[in-house]
Parts: structure tokens; C-alpha cells; sequence
């Protein structure tokens, strides 16, 4: 079997009282499906449905026998590495040179960063070839250059394929179609990302405009019934022999023959009241998407000391074999410095050991790391939980105005990472910080989320230290950089270097 069919699939949670999806049906012939959603709307679900991990508790799911999927996390490496890195074929080899992956990763896999983690995973899945290939958030973590290589691995593929992520040009330069999953139900929609949200668009344009003629049409309908009974109730009083005397003979006969012509106005009343009915049911079965409020405020404090923090010039080991040279460094209170260079140069290192000084001191900081492990995913859950109401809707405002639903998320036994990292941001914004320490916040994050962020971001007053792979959400955030590159005389193949400059 070449092709995906959903048939009446339903599906829920346990933890929560309504089902992700209702009765969706569905079919993806052979090439990339775009999968969007806001983080929490079941994306990473339907992909697991899809490859047989979840069963559905109605209805049917038809897929090919050989399916492979790809999570979003990276903490372990996947069964099929080692035999990967050690098959001679010539397909491992294509591989592994095109996605630029060492024989050694499997040894040293504790200390690869997040996007040679996610390298090695798409490449062990691209290597088993399988019919159905579900991959979530493949690009969270990879930089420009390993992009590149990863979409044009992927453009090789000839099964079906299941994408989710938040990646526009990937989406865009991949997918012939996007499925878009909404509340208990899914859409599939032509083209990539731009092309099916402009095509989504006109269609949310147009269900509005039929729902607003449907509801002028009832309207009228309304205000017809009301004065044709108003007219009735008139007519029947004049129509009354209440107070005629029994002897007139003439009146009555008079309201015998109004009686007579008016007979059809009952019957009349009734077609029109058949009409509204129907008018009303019209306007119930135009189904429009509520726009939610989105939108957030960074709330902070500038820093009344002279920096935030000074490091002096150390040298961090990267792994066994690799190092990190470190000059003077010095944050002020309000400088915005992007923290950028290639998958494995030690970003993520760096960011670490500024946390650790910082925990030192009474700096109000928050950090934001590229990977929530699930216990501390469990503990930020917890934490919320135990909130007085006050705190709560404090906290769940950033949830709900990040565009997802907090009493979901309250109610998951382990929320999605994206609904994850804006649970983190409404904890941790309410104390109001000196220090912004985001490693790659955007991973995870569907678009819209994205752009709510990006936008609040702008107006913190603080300091800010940011490390993304996603140039326009640096350029707009950040004054000056951190470039981590290698060194050219370096004695070891992983040695490099911090530079500092503008821009």
C-alpha cells in the first residue's frame, strides 16, 4: 500500500474530557503533507495514529506495512544508529556523506548538540526506507547550512510523508499539500505552507460573508414572523363576537365572512414560520473559525548595576575531543546580543556555564533552554498546578494568549513541548526579570506563537542574550553578536572561538 486513509477516525485522551478528533476522514497519496496546528491541537497525535503507536477508539486507519516515525526529541539515539553507521551499502554511505554524519556519533551521542542529534535521526530514517515516513519538527536545532542538507535528503523521498513543523521554507520547498488540524477535526488543503493559508483564508473569508447573509436573512424572517403575528392578533380581535348582541344577526355575519377570508393566514404563518426554521438551521451549518485573542507583554525590569554579568576569558571542553575558547565577555542591562554559530560549536555549553554564575547571584534572570527534559517538563506542571487562582490565571494568560488552550494543557498528563515553553514563560515573566537567556525559543513553537513572541520580545526592557538559527528573529531582536567559529589553529578538529562584533 502506497497511501494514508483516515476513515471516521476518533480519538481522545483519557486525561481529557474532549476528543482530539471526531469522526476525521482523510487520504495522502506518495509525497510530503504539511502538517499545521497550534502546539496542543493533536499534530504530534495524528502522526503517531498514523504509524500504529496510538490506536484509534473509532473507526479505521489504513496505512503501508513499513512506517518509521520520527519524534521531536533527541535524548536518545535511535536503535537502528549503529547499524547504520556500520552498513557498507552504498545508500548508508549517500547518506551519512550528504547529511554530514560521523561514524563516531553513536559513541560520543551525550555530547553531540541537538542538531547533529536530529541529523543522525533523519538519516537512520531515510536509510530504513520505509513507505510512510512521519517526521515532527525535523529542522528544530539545525542551523542554515544543515537545513539545506536535510531538505534536499528529504526531497529524495518517494513514500508518503507526514511533516510537522514550523519551518516555513521547509514546508513551502517540500509539500504539495498541507493538512490542517483544528479542533476535532483536519482540512487538506494544495500547496505548501503560503499557498494553503492563503487558500484557508479565502475560505474563512468566505464562511464569514455566507454566515453574515444567513444571519441577515434570518434576521428578516424574524422581524416578518413578529409583524405578520402582530397582524394576526389584530385581525382575530376584530374577528370576535364577544359583545355582540344575540339578535344582531348582521354583525355576525360580518365576522362569519372575515373569518372566511382570512382562513389561509393561519396556514401562511405556518410556512413562514418553516422558513425561519430552515434559516436558522443554514446559519448553524456555516461553520467560521473565532479568530483567539493572541498577543503578549514581556514584562521586565533594567538592571540598576553596571552589567549583568562579566565572564573572563576561560576555555570550556566540547566532548572529549573538542574546546571552546572564551575572551572577556560583559552583558549591560540593556544590550541585545544574538549567540550564533554551526550545530556543535558549543552555544548551548556557553549558555550553561553563564546560568551556573548567574544562579550564584540575586540577578533576576530567566532561562529558557533548547530541551525540556520530561521531568522538568513534570515539574513545571506541577508548579503550575499548585498556584493560588490569582497566579494561575496569571500564567495561563500567556498559555491562552500564545494561542493555546490552558485548561488542555492543565488537564495533559505531559503537555506538547511548545504548549511546554509558553507554560515557562508565563511562570517565569511574572517575576519580571533583568535577563532574557532564550536557547533556541522558537523550537517547538507553532507559527503564530512564534510571531506573538518574536513581537514581545521587541518591547522587553531588559537584557536579552538569544541563541537562534532563525536570521529575520535575530535581526529584529538583537544589536550585537557572539560569533562562535572555528579555530584555524586549532590542535584539535572541534576546537573553536568566540568573536564579538555588531549586527
Amino acid at each position: 500500500m502506497s497511501s494514508l486513509t483516515f476513515q471516521n477516525v476518533s480519538f481522545g485522551y483519557e486525561s481529557s474530557t474532549d476528543p482530539l478528533f471526531s469522526e476525521v476522514s482523510f487520504g495522502l497519496s506518495p509525497g510530503w503533507t504539511g502538517v499545521i496546528g497550534a502546539n496542543g491541537a493533536g499534530k504530534t497525535t495524528l502522526l503517531r495514529l498514523a504509524c500504529r503507536e496510538l490506536l484509534p477508539q473509532q473507526g479505521v486507519i489504513l496505512a503501508p506495512d513499513h512506517v518509521v516515525y520520527c519524534a521531536q526529541r533527541t535524548d536518545e539515539p535511535p536503535p537502528e544508529l549503529g547499524g547504520f553507521l556500520a552498513a557498507g551499502d552504498g545508500e548508508s554511505f549517500r547518506i551519512r556523506r550528504n547529511l554530514e554524519i560521523a561514524e563516531d556519533w553513536i559513541e560520543r551521542w551525550d555530547t553531540l548538540s541537538h542538531g547533529e542529534r536530529k541529523r543522525a535521526q533523519i538519516g537512520v530514517a531515510l536509510w530504513q526506507s520505509p513507505d510512510l515516513l512521519a517526521l515532527d519538527e525535523p529542522t528544530n536545532h539545525l542551523d542554515l547550512a544543515a537545513r539545506g542538507l536535510v531538505l534536499a535528503a528529504l526531497r529524495a523521498f518517494r513514500g508518503v510523508g507526514l511533516l510537522v513543523s514550523h519551518d516555513r521554507v521547509l514546508l513551502d520547498g517540500l509539500c504539495s499539500r498541507c493538512l490542517f488540524v483544528e479542533p476535532s477535526r483536519v482540512m487538506v488543503r494544495p500547496g505548501g505552507y503560503t499557498q494553503a493559508c492563503a487558500q484557508r483564508e479565502l475560505e474563512a473569508d468566505s464562511a464569514r460573508s455566507a454566515r453574515q447573509e444567513a444571519r441577515r436573512q434570518r434576521e428578516r424572517l424574524e422581524r416578518e414572523l413578529h409583524r405578520r403575528r402582530d397582524q394576526e392578533a389584530k385581525a382575530h380581535r376584530a374577528r370576535s363576537k364577544r359583545g355582540i348582541s344575540r339578535r344582531d344577526h348582521d354583525a355576525k355575519e360580518k365576522i362569519n365572512r372575515a373569518r372566511l377570508a382570512d382562513s389561509g393566514a393561519g396556514k401562511r404563518l405556518r410556512q413562514l414560520d418553516g422558513r425561519l426554521r430552515r434559516a436558522r438551521e443554514v446559519e448553524a451549518s456555516i461553520a467560521t473559525t473565532r479568530k483567539r485573542k493572541v498577543g503578549i507583554t514581556a514584562h521586565g525590569t533594567v538592571a540598576p548595576s553596571d552589567a549583568l554579568f562579566i565572564l573572563n576569558p576561560c576555555c570550556l571542553p566540547l566532548g572529549e575531543r573538542g574546546a571552546l575558547r572564551i575572551p572577556d565577555l560583559a552583558l549591560q542591562p540593556t544590550d541585545r546580543v544574538a549567540l550564533v554559530g554551526p550545530n556543535g560549536s558549543g552555544k548551548s555549553t556557553l549558555v550553561r556555564h553563564i546560568v551556573s554564575l548567574l544562579t550564584q547571584t540575586p540577578r533576576r534572570f530567566m532561562y529558557m533552554p533548547q530541551e525540556l527534559p520530561p521531568d522538568r517538563s513534570q515539574e513545571l506542571l506541577d508548579e503550575a498546578r499548585s498556584l493560588s487562582a490569582e497566579h494561575l490565571a496569571e500564567a495561563m494568560t500567556y498559555v491562552s494568549r500564545l494561542g493555546s488552550d490552558p485548561e488542555r494543557l492543565l488537564a495533559s498528563d505531559l503537555p506538547s513541548p511548545g504548549e511546554m515553553r509558553k507554560l515557562l514563560l508565563g511562570l517565569r515573566m511574572a517575576a519580571r526579570p533583568e535577563l532574557l537567556i532564550l536557547d533556541e525559543p522558537t523550537n517547538h513553537m507553532d507559527l503564530p506563537s512564534i510571531e506573538c513572541l518574536e513581537a514581545a520580545l521587541e518591547g522587553f526592557p531588559g537584557g536579552l542574550l538569544l541563541v537562534s538559527h532563525d536570521e529575520p528573529f535575530l535581526r529584529r531582536l538583537t544589536s550585537a553578536r557572539w560569533v562562535i567559529e572555528r579555530e584555524a589553529d586549532a590542535e584539535s578538529e572541534r576546537g573553536f572561538r568566540v568573536r564579538c562584533r555588531d549586527g
